[in-house]
């Protein structure tokens, strides 16, 4: 039976080789876990704002129209549901919704439910630019995973869950 093939030590394996010498008595594995995730995040970053730049989208833009993409038609919620979905404040969310409106990507209407209330709707624009977002996001993102077989990855999924 060959050895099992170990991969080449990467950065976080050298990282933790040198914190082992420095600081023996403690327990370093979930560094193996965590600094990698770390790495994936901040690889998964770069790689959406580039794929929602491709769309003519940041990233924060991305959010707020992918939320409203994703409501039944007629892809509308009120800024309070808006900052549900984001995780963002008050503030942030009416400065992001002046800069989508200006750009015409949302339209605001007054709430007929709520006479001091606005509802903010998906333009077709931004609908068109969400929508080509997404599909370049599905698309870089499968280049990425294209190593990873589909057990692995809903393995990754699985273990991911339980971590989140």
């Amino acid at each position: 039976m060959a050895p099992t093939q170990h991969p080449p030590d990467d950065e976080v394996d050298l990282i933790i080789d040198a914190w082992s010498r420095l600081l023996p008595d403690v327990d370093l594995t979930p560094l193996d876990v965590m600094s990698r995730l770390r790495r994936v995040s901040l690889r998964l970053t770069r790689l959406r704002a580039k794929a929602f730049a491709s769309a003519g989208l940041t990233v924060w833009e991305f959010d707020v129209l992918a939320s409203l993409r994703r409501a039944d038609a007629p892809h509308e919620l009120s800024p309070a549901q808006l900052i549900d979905a984001t995780m963002i404040g008050s503030a942030a969310m009416t400065t992001r919704l002046d800069k989508l409106s200006r750009r015409e990507l949302v339209a605001r209407r007054p709430n007929p439910l709520d006479g001091r209330g606005v509802l903010v709707r998906l333009t077709d624009d931004g609908a068109a630019r969400v929508d080509a977002a997404m599909t370049e996001l599905a698309r870089v993102e499968a280049v990425v995973l294209r190593g990873i077989s589909r057990e692995d990855q809903a393995t990754m999924v699985r273990v991911l869950r339980q971590l989140s």
